[in-house]
């Protein structure tokens, strides 16, 4: 996997954390740069920590299956985003402004848990997963202070667009692993 490729899967894997995130820069209204940082550290450091926690999962079983590898990746990144897809025509969620380690730990896991299949697809695909999920960490932490700024300017309006453009993506990406796997590309 490339770093374009890798940059466009960590921009997938970000939409669901930037959509929380201008979500809670809604409910928080006035914001500071102390209230993106903490956004960011959390959904990041969790769209880190779960590929690792499924890479490493992956790598248990991977020589198994590596036959059928790219239909593993491809299914798990085709569920996720459609997932995605389904959850951006959803009705409005409503967020609290509460920036609290509870709340945040909630919140960080159920936008990662995505990040964690894609850990199992990583170790199929024999990814140098320190660097990638570094980067993964990285890109999220970006987009997540961003999603709190936009959420205090523009509210909710962007939030369901987000999360279909992150579910396409996904399905994309998941689509050219597999078409590589079987041959056509």
């Amino acid at each position: 996997m490339g770093i374009a490729e890798l940059f466009v899967l960590a921009i997938g894997l970000s939409m669901d954390a930037f959509a929380v995130s201008v979500c809670k820069g809604l409910s928080l209204g006035r914001i500071k740069v102390k209230h993106m940082c903490i956004a960011g550290l959390w959904f990041g450091g969790f769209q880190a920590l779960m590929p690792l926690i499924g890479y490493y999962l992956g790598r248990t079983f991977a020589d198994r299956i590596i036959q059928y590898d790219h239909w593993v990746a491809f299914f798990l990144l085709a569920f996720i985003g459609g997932n995605m897809v389904r959850e951006s025509f959803g009705g409005e969620e409503h967020m609290d402004a509460s920036m609290d380690a509870k709340s945040m730990l909630l919140l960080a896991i159920a936008t990662s848990i995505d990040a964690l299949a894609v850990g199992v697809s990583f170790a199929f695909l024999r990814v140098s997963i320190l660097p990638a999920v570094c980067f993964i960490g990285c890109i999220t932490f970006v987009c997540s202070a961003v999603g709190v700024k936009v959420g205090s300017i523009f509210g909710t309006k962007y939030k369901s667009k987000a999360e279909l453009c992150g579910g396409i993506i996904l399905i994309l990406i998941g689509l050219k692993i597999l078409l590589e796997g079987v041959g056509v590309l």
